[in-house]
């Protein structure tokens, strides 16, 4: 094992600048992410922070995209590397309402279906990395809370582990609107079969952490508040069996695409949102219009709640 993980805890901090600064150098300045390297585990977090909803906008993909690169390109041929495991997380109360509705608006609005195409692709790219862990780099870890609908799902899902806590909320409900997220039928197939993976698409129904994990779609249930120290307590006890589990994870990947090759999946997303008839359109306008009234609400709530003491 890479000697970062022995370092001293006055070592640490310039360990962490160290591997953060190497990523930085080649992925240039990032939007809407944040990064954090835990040397004592050899994590690399990725925190999700999008402007000005908390949506996958393509400056957050693209964000994420190009510190996989990096990642790859500095230590994926390397026999001790710093990096172990990726792992993402979100800030707020909501950790994500799904794809950047405004973005897809804006496109259909300008006749852009080279906007809705980089979108889609950028998207299913991140997920196909997170699926074979950086072409075999990382074990990739996701913790989810709060709210996760549609399409901001399946980036999580798409990792080796995802986990929820208890209050978070799991929903698809494009169908309802005649839309359906890009990368969904091969990423949740991969977990719950593809049975199970229909009848939550077709459904549009809401399903709570537990039914979600009993469906096969979540890894492990675990109390609120406690998701980041879970995948910490699992990178460390995982660590000594890191490689045997790229293995095994790598092996069910090679059937993956059975569900569904991602390049088809993304030129077919692009072609039905370009497709939309105005009824269609002006739906996703009102559920745009929603997310802003739900943030608004949870915004008052969070000022208007009493101080603790």
């Amino acid at each position: 094992m890479s000697a970062t993980i022995s370092r001293g805890r006055d070592e640490a901090e310039p360990a962490s600048r160290g591997v953060e600064d190497a990523i930085r150098s080649r992925t240039g300045q990032l939007i809407q992410i944040g990064l954090d390297y835990e040397p004592e585990i050899m994590t690399l977090w990725i925190t999700l922070k999008p402007e000005p909803k908390p949506v996958f906008t393509l400056q957050l993909i693209e964000s994420v995209g190009r510190v996989q690169d990096a990642i790859f390109d500095i230590w994926g041929h390397a026999a001790d590397r710093p990096i172990m495991y990726l792992a993402y997380r979100a800030r707020g109360q909501v950790y994500s309402l799904g794809g950047d509705l405004d973005f897809y608006l804006d496109c259909l609005r300008a006749g852009d279906r080279n906007g809705l195409a980089r979108y889609a692709d950028s998207a299913t790219r991140v997920i196909r990395q997170n699926r074979n862990g950086l072409n075999g780099t990382v074990l990739t870890l996701a913790t989810v809370h709060g709210k996760a609908i549609g399409g901001g799902i399946d980036p999580a899902r798409a990792c080796n582990v995802m986990i929820a806590e208890e209050g978070a909320t799991f929903t698809y409900p494009e169908i309802n609107f005649n839309h359906f997220p890009i990368s969904a039928v091969p990423v949740l197939s991969r977990h719950t079969g593809p049975i199970v993976a229909e009848k939550i698409l077709l459904s549009g129904a809401d399903y709570t952490a537990e039914q979600f994990r009993d469906l096969g779609a979540v890894d492990a249930v675990v109390p609120n508040g406690t998701g980041e120290a879970w995948l910490r307590t699992y990178a460390r006890t995982k660590l000594s069996t890191h490689s045997a589990r790229m293995k095994v994870v790598a092996a069910f990947n090679a059937y993956a695409d059975q569900y569904g090759p991602l390049t088809a999946c993304a030129a077919n997303w692009a072609d039905h949102i370009m497709s939309l008839k105005p009824t269609d359109i002006a739906k996703l306008q009102r559920i745009a219009a929603a997310q802003e009234r739900m943030l608004g609400r949870l915004l008052r709530d969070r000022v208007e709640a009493p101080a603790q003491v």
